[in-house]
C-alpha cells in the first residue's frame, strides 16, 4: 500500500523480458518493474565502453533493448489511450528492481524525453558518469532514487548517494534493515519512492 502522502499516480508492473531476447535470458522469470504517474517504466544509457557498475559490456543490454521496444512503442501508447493519464515527461517515471533496476537505468538514460523518476530498487546505480555523460540529465530528471537490503551492498549504494550528493545532484538512498536481495526489500522500497513521485 502506498502512504497517504503520496500523489495519486499509476503503478503499471509488467514483464521485463519478451519471448524475442536474446539467449537464456529471454527464458528466465524477471523481477522487473514499472510505475508512472502515467506510467512508470525503467531505462538508462551507459557512456560508450561503460557498464552499469563502472566498467565493461553491460550484460543486461541485450534483453533491455527488446523490452524497451515494447514499452516505449506498445505499452506506454497503450496505458495513454486506455487510462486517464497526463502523458508528459515530467508525470512518468520508471523503477525496477533486481534486473528490473538495470533495465530501468539502461532504458531511462536512453528516454529522459520521457522519464523524469528513476528507482533503482537492488537494481544498480546512477553514478556521476552518468549524469555527466546523459546530455540534459539535470534539467530532466526529478527523482534519483537507488536502494538495497542491509544483507546486500549498502556501502555501495550509500557511497555513490555521498558522491551524487558532491556533484550538487540531489538524490535518496534507502537501505531496508536486516533484509537481502528479496520482496521484503522492494516493499519497503516503493513504500520510500512513491512519496517523492511527482511533486513539482
Amino acid at each position: 500500500m502506498v502512504p497517504a502522502k503520496s500523489k495519486p499516480f499509476i503503478i503499471v508492473m509488467t514483464y521485463g523480458l519478451t519471448n524475442e531476447g536474446p539467449g537464456s535470458g529471454a527464458r528466465r522469470r524477471p523481477a522487473g518493474g514499472t510505475n508512472t504517474n502515467t506510467t512508470v517504466t525503467a531505462s538508462s544509457t551507459n557512456a560508450p565502453g561503460r557498464g552499469p557498475f563502472g566498467g565493461g559490456a553491460n550484460p543486461f543490454t541485450g534483453a533491455a533493448a527488446v523490452f524497451e521496444k515494447v514499452l516505449v512503442g506498445e505499452l506506454i501508447p497503450y496505458i495513454d489511450a486506455n487510462f486517464r493519464t497526463l502523458t508528459d515527461q515530467p508525470n512518468r517515471g520508471m523503477a525496477g528492481l533486481s534486473m528490473g533496476g538495470m533495465q530501468t537505468k539502461i532504458i531511462t538514460l536512453k528516454n529522459l524525453d520521457k522519464f523524469s523518476h528513476i528507482g533503482l530498487f537492488s537494481g544498480g546505480v546512477i553514478n556521476t558518469n552518468d549524469v555527466s555523460n546523459t546530455a540534459g540529465f539535470r534539467e530532466k530528471v526529478k527523482v534519483v532514487f537507488a536502494s538495497c537490503g542491509s544483507r546486500e551492498n549498502p556501502g555501495n549504494i550509500n557511497a555513490n548517494h555521498a558522491a551524487l550528493n558532491s556533484i550538487g545532484l540531489k538524490n535518496t538512498a534507502y537501505v531496508s534493515p536486516d533484509t537481502a536481495h528479496e520482496f521484503q526489500t522492494w516493499r519497503r522500497s516503493l513504500l520510500q519512492f512513491a512519496p517523492l513521485l511527482f511533486r513539482d
